[in-house]
């Protein structure tokens, strides 16, 4: 299937609800690529909007770029077009180029260009390496604003400016007050997602400054559930929405909050907790312990039975 455009690709990702599959690994931590694509295949049945191969919860931090080309074409020959699969790339200027274009060779729909790496700069020194990331691939092209690589409202307009297939903003940041300024320049030039951890904590409040979408990790273990709770964002209904953070959500983040690094640790046992196992992550993340485990299936064991039932 042809790639889809920048255009085409920022309008689909910004209709519904976007997750991150997880990134199989062997017990000795090589990619296992046949059980991740029978996840993504999974996954794409319960009607995302988009998929994320090899980002954050699918560890891009913890590939090479070899390895991320072969996650990222994994993703592609599954997904056959159904949806856009939007591939990451980042640490230097050097290397999100070469990931870019290594990307758009597999295949890849669109880019997540995540924060350069380690040092803080200034705006001008971010704007130069977003527009060297545009420049060197058609693929559209979606920023992740946080961490050392958080972006002002006037040097994001002067980027879309210099780079047409700049058309995503993710907001890692959670400052509303930027987040607002931003919008209010912007409008509708980009597409928003919402991308701060356990991204279901903020939807509805930024759903009121224009971020349609978000980033769910929990839609590879309960897809009905993440897609349920989507729907109550988007129709601003605000006790089903707090009902979810309730009962589920909030109780989940206490889990996630043990441990440095469990954001993406948990959502591999939530894989495991429902019999779809991935793999152990790969240090420096650790594994939940046994306690934490049951814990977390616990949890999951509380969730209406249609949800249990999609998620096994």
């Amino acid at each position: 299937m042809p790639q889809m455009t920048p255009a085409e690709m920022a309008k689909q990702i910004g209709s519904g609800l976007l997750s991150f599959p997880v990134t199989h690994f062997r017990p000795d931590f090589s990619f296992d690529a046949a059980p991740y694509r029978e996840h993504v295949g999974w996954m794409l049945s319960h009607g995302p909007a988009g998929l994320f191969a090899a980002g954050g919860t699918g560890e891009f931090f913890n590939l090479s770029a070899g390895e991320i080309a072969s996650v990222v074409k994994a993703a592609v020959d599954e997904v056959k077009g159904a949806v856009p699969v939007i591939a990451p790339c980042g640490m230097s200027t050097a290397i999100a180029k070469e990931l870019a274009q290594s990307a758009e060779s597999a295949g890849a729909d669109g880019l997540l260009l995540l924060p350069n790496y380690l040092v803080n700069s200034e705006q001008a020194g971010l704007a130069a390496h977003i527009e060297a990331v545009c420049k060197s691939t058609r693929l559209g092209v979606i920023v992740y604003n946080r961490d050392n690589a958080i972006l002002n409202e006037d040097t994001l307009a002067r980027l879309c400016e210099r780079c047409p297939n700049l058309v995503g903003f993710k907001d890692g940041v959670g400052d509303i007050e930027l987040m607002t300024r931003i919008y209010a320049k912007m409008g509708d030039r980009l597409t928003y997602v919402g991308g701060l951890p356990t991204a279901e904590t903020f939807a509805l409040p930024y759903l009121e400054m224009g971020v349609t979408t978000y980033s769910s990790a929990i839609f590879n273990f309960v897809p009905e559930f993440a897609k349920d709770f989507y729907a109550a964002v988007r129709r601003r209904d605000r006790e089903a929405v707090f009902q979810g953070l309730r009962d589920f959500v909030l109780p989940y983040i206490a889990i996630r909050n043990r441990r440095k690094g469990y954001a993406v640790s948990i959502v591999k046992a939530g894989c495991a907790a429902v019999g779809r196992p991935a793999g152990p992550v790969r240090p420096p993340l650790t594994d939940l312990d046994a306690g934490e485990m049951e814990m977390l299936k616990a949890l999951i064991a509380q969730l209406p039975e249609a949800a249990q039932r999609a998620a096994a």
